[in-house]
C-alpha cells in the first residue's frame, strides 16, 4: 500500500495535496483497495462549495457506494473529468492520475487538522 509523505490525510481516506494556496484532494490507495473495483464516481461542479467533514460526492464499486468527504472547506476551481469516463483510474492511480477535486480553501487552519502519512498509517491499522 502506497502512502506518500509529501501528502496529508484525512480519518475519513482522503488525501490533501497543497498547491500554491489551493488543495487537491483524492482517495487514498488503502480506500480504493476496500472498496474494490470503482465503476463509477460523482463529483461537484466547479463553483460549488464543500464543507468540512461533509459529504461532496461519492464512490460506487461493484460492492458498495461510499461518500467521499471534504477534508476542508472551500470553493471548488476544478473538477478531474476524466473519472467520469475512467472510474477505474481510482483503482490504477489514486494519487497521480484520480486525483478528484482542487480547491480554495475558505478556512486555511482546517489543514492544520489533517494527518501526516504515519499518523494516517496509525488510523488505518487500527481499523
Amino acid at each position: 500500500m502506497s502512502l506518500p509523505k509529501d501528502l496529508l490525510y484525512s480519518e475519513e481516506h482522503e488525501w490533501v495535496k497543497q498547491e500554491d494556496g489551493k488543495v487537491r484532494i483524492g482517495i487514498t490507495d488503502f480506500a480504493q483497495d476496500e472498496l474494490g473495483d470503482i465503476v463509477f464516481v460523482e463529483l461537484p461542479e466547479e463553483g460549488d462549495e464543500i464543507e468540512a467533514d461533509e459529504p461532496f460526492g461519492s464512490v460506487e464499486s461493484v460492492k458498495t457506494v461510499s461518500e467521499l468527504y471534504a477534508p476542508i472547506s472551500g470553493k471548488v476551481v476544478e473538477v478531474n473529468e476524466e473519472l467520469e469516463d475512467s472510474p477505474e483510474l481510482v483503482n490504477e492511480s489514486p494519487y497521480e492520475k484520480a486525483w478528484m477535486v482542487v480547491v480554495e480553501p475558505s478556512d486555511e487552519s482546517e489543514i492544520d487538522e489533517l494527518l501526516s502519512a504515519e499518523k494516517y498509517e496509525e488510523v488505518i491499522q487500527e481499523d
